[in-house]
């Protein structure tokens, strides 16, 4: 396409998943927040380590294992240290794996939220008839994907249905019906603006 766009979508989920627990408090099923918070005991040379969970109604604590009477000979010493220090890069990276929680507790509450960075990769936004989004996340998140380019594009979810009817909307590589599932990493979402009277506030907004 003459005019392509290039443009890279940074995408973070802002509020990890919840694991829903019978609080013996609450005397009830309840979600529990990440605390931000690790703990770690070591027994000799045995290490254990947890990610401390707090139920959201009564602050009672629940402990994610992250590791269980592991040899501290098996934990390179800077991951310990990140744990010991809480660091919050390690702290997120647990805390949005969804899987990895879904796996331990079995049900969890899930959140759309997100904030995206956009960064222009390649061409001239003045000059743009197309589009060629590259979505990277950090992790997975439950917004659909044309519930996220509604709302970024500032247009509606059926006329996003109708460019993909019209083959001028394509995702790669997840073709039919992407739009109505999760956006995930590595999608890239090509879009043909020609023709289309609001060509520049789009191309404005996809920029961001």
């Amino acid at each position: 396409m003459s005019g392509l766009l290039r443009i890279r979508w940074a995408i973070a989920p802002a509020i990890a998943p919840r694991p829903l627990i019978n609080c013996n408090r609450c005397g009830g099923i309840r979600p529990y927040r990440c605390s931000g918070r690790f703990r770690v005991n070591a027994n000799g040379k045995r290490i254990d380590a947890w990610l401390i969970y707090r139920c959201t109604d009564c602050d009672n604590s629940w402990n994610r294992t992250i590791f269980e009477r592991c040899n501290r000979r098996d934990i390179e010493p800077a991951l310990l240290a990140a744990l010991e220090s809480n660091d919050p890069s390690l702290v997120r990276r647990h805390a949005f794996d969804a899987v990895a929680l879904r796996s331990r507790i079995g049900r969890i509450e899930e959140f759309p939220d997100v904030t995206i960075r956009k960064e222009l990769l390649d061409g001239r936004p003045e000059c743009a008839t197309a589009l060629w989004l590259a979505l990277r996340l950090d992790a997975a998140t439950p917004l659909r994907l044309d519930r996220l380019l509604a709302g970024e594009l500032g247009i509606s979810r059926s006329r996003l249905q109708n460019w993909e009817e019209r083959r001028a909307l394509a995702v790669e590589p997840d073709g039919a019906k992407a739009l109505r599932r999760p956006a995930r990493s590595g999608m890239a979402i090509r879009i043909d603006l020609s023709g289309e009277a609001d060509r520049d506030a789009i191309v404005s907004a996809a920029c961001g």
